[in-house]
């Protein structure tokens, strides 16, 4: 399977690089003529493979990230060319419905390249403000189950705490919490960007700790696949130091209003000898409300059948930037977004963060703000 992924890395890479080539000819025709078309082709070539190589050596921290973005800007090459030759072409339909001569001359080209340049970069700004900026989802579900007062959740998932999503984030997430009056946080996985060195290094223990004291029942976390890179115990105890509660393959009791409501957390299956989610609600009482933190939406349908009255998870980041979006809809029964299936409610959030590289397309930064009623 892992050879497979990178074949196919590699293989839409070369692709990206022929597109990028391509499209580089193309803008900057009017002014380099005579360059080439070798020197172009060699030079993304080149910087793609590099790039790749650097990667997967892991020459340096984090130089996946280098790959990621060099593979966006190639991406965002061919989006922009794509939009620049839909709107020509509605130029040229326009043009040949009322019987007119298109402008072929030089100011129209460059008019062209100057349009593309500014589609290109809107991209960017775009991507970036909505990996920064993040939109509060609202829903109101019902369950059947008494419940004698509404209980407001917010969930936000997939924070990736590190050098690039860090404690401005915390502090925008717990202002977040202040506004929106939510009774609990839950954040199902994935909290740290694989490890606390980030973490540590700018002391966010004490914003995180803000943010905790900010939820009248508290901010509860089960941990994703990138928790469980090799540096499970340091980010579990930073985030209990922090006064997250931690729930790996646990349950536990809280009392809203006078009554007793059930908060199950799942290890992410990374972990090859997490426990079962039957076994984990054979030890509660679940004929009171249960809330399930599970960070991949993968065994959904297995739960749609049991007991469990809200289920709330992250990892997909709803693809992240577009086209992805539309293969985590293809691959999971729920890949984003909310439906009731079965005895239960889904919820399966894009994430509050981002992974990789600050840019978002086709899918924004968000929590969720669910209100149960019973």
């Amino acid at each position: 399977m892992r050879y497979a992924f990178f074949i196919t890395i590699f293989l839409l890479l070369q692709l990206f690089s022929a597109g990028t080539v391509l499209s580089l000819q193309w803008w900057l025709a009017p002014w380099f003529s005579v360059m080439p078309i070798s020197i172009v082709w060699i030079g993304i070539f080149t910087v793609t493979n590099g790039l790749l190589l650097l990667s997967v050596k892991r020459v340096f921290a984090n130089s996946y990230r280098w790959i990621s973005g060099w593979m966006l800007v190639m991406h965002f090459m061919l989006l922009t060319a794509f939009f620049t030759s839909l709107l020509y072409g509605g130029y040229w339909l326009a043009m040949s419905l009322v019987d007119m001569p298109l402008n072929e001359s030089s100011v129209m080209d460059v008019g062209l390249r100057m349009l593309a340049l500014a589609i290109f970069a809107g991209l960017f700004v775009y991507a970036l403000y909505s990996a920064y900026v993040p939109v509060t989802r609202k829903l109101s579900i019902n369950i059947d189950k008494p419940l004698a007062k509404p209980l407001r959740i917010a969930v936000a998932s997939d924070l990736h705490i590190g050098r690039l999503f860090g404690s401005g984030a915390i502090d925008r997430l717990s202002r977040m919490m202040t506004y929106s009056e939510a009774d609990i946080l839950l954040m199902p996985g994935d909290i740290m960007d694989d490890n606390t060195e980030a973490f540590a290094d700018y002391d966010m223990q004490n914003n995180l700790a803000q943010l905790c004291g900010n939820v009248p029942y508290g901010v509860y976390a089960t941990l994703g696949n990138h928790d469980l890179y090799g540096h499970e115990q340091p980010i579990s105890h930073a985030l209990r130091d922090a006064g997250v509660q931690l729930l790996n393959d646990e349950a536990v009791c809280i009392e809203h209003a006078g009554q007793s409501i059930w908060i199950v957390g799942r290890f992410d299956n990374h972990k090859r000898q997490r426990v079962a989610t039957t076994e984990l609600l054979a030890g509660i009482d679940t004929a009171l409300p249960v809330l399930l933190l599970d960070h991949r939406p993968s065994d959904i349908v297995e739960h749609s059948q049991l007991p469990i009255d809200l289920q709330v998870s992250g990892h997909t980041h709803n693809g992240q930037v577009f086209p992805a979006n539309f293969i985590v809809s293809a691959i999971n029964r729920l890949g984003y977004g909310y439906e009731a299936i079965g005895n239960g409610h889904f919820v399966v959030s894009s994430g509050y963060g981002f992974w990789g590289i600050p840019f978002r397309l086709g899918s924004r930064s968000e929590i969720w703000l669910i209100t149960v009623s019973g």
